[in-house]
C-alpha cells in the first residue's frame, strides 16, 4: 500500500552554461545564472574560472541582483 505517496516527478535536464575553476587542485564549478560578477573568481581557491557547459537539472534563479 502506498497511501499518501506522491507520484515521482520527471527530472528535467538541459545543457547549462557553467564556470569551471582553472586550478588543477580544485574541482569547483558554478552555474552561469548564479554568478555574482561578470567574470567570476573561484569561491573555493580564488583562481580564475572559464566558461563551459554541463548537462544539469533545470534550476531557476529568482534573485533580483542576477547579472544578465
Amino acid at each position: 500500500m502506498a497511501f499518501g505517496r506522491k507520484p515521482v516527478e520527471e527530472i528535467v535536464t538541459e545543457e547549462t552554461k557553467i564556470w569551471v575553476c582553472t586550478s588543477d587542485d580544485c574541482n569547483c564549478w558554478l552555474r552561469d545564472n548564479f554568478k555574482s560578477t561578470e567574470i567570476p573568481i573561484c569561491p573555493i581557491c580564488g583562481s580564475s574560472m572559464e566558461q563551459s557547459t554541463k548537462e544539469l537539472q533545470v534550476v531557476d534563479n529568482h534573485c533580483k541582483s542576477y547579472l544578465a
